[in-house]
């Protein structure tokens, strides 16, 4: 199954949603296509569309998708790279309405940089990082809460 997440935001993402939707169409993707959509509103007989879900769907749904496309918001890159998920990510565009700037666009460079995830610039393209996502091995990502609050507590012992 691959799982769709355009996030919460109150702003439509339709851009994304129709690139795997005509990907499907082109017989490119042939499983299981579950779309969070948040406020984007499309109608498809050939994906499931969920608009809001909770914590535990979703977080249940990550775990058993094979492939995650994304919007490029940190945290559902966080949740991917938690579960080891190979990860396609796309910005939202203010341009197109999508989002109120373009921080996304340094999200998905950043992440893509360094190797964890497979940038989408051209929705055109969809079906390349999809081939890409095969043989794609997302680099580790190593959370450091643990060093944070180390770093946090020493500097407030300073203080104290």
């Amino acid at each position: 199954m691959i799982l769709v997440t355009l996030g919460t935001q109150d702003k439509t993402f339709p851009r994304l949603i129709e690139a795997v939707e005509k990907q499907i169409e082109l017989g490119n993707i042939k499983e299981e296509v579950i779309v969070q959509a948040g406020s984007t509103k499309y109608e498809s007989d050939k994906m499931k569309i969920l608009d809001y879900i909770s914590a535990t769907e979703f977080e249940e749904l990550y775990k058993n998708a094979s492939l995650i496309i994304t919007h490029a918001g940190v945290g559902n890159i966080i949740t991917g790279l938690k579960e080891h998920k190979k990860i396609i990510a796309a910005a939202r565009l203010s341009k197109y309405g999508e989002h109120v700037n373009d921080h996304q666009m340094q999200i998905l460079d950043n992440f893509a940089d360094e190797g964890y995830i497979i940038p989408l610039y051209n929705f055109d393209k969809l079906n390349e990082a999809i081939e890409k996502a095969k043989t794609f091995t997302p680099r580790e990502y190593k959370f450091n809460n643990k060093e944070f609050i180390e770093n946090l507590e020493n500097e407030i012992e300073k203080i104290l």
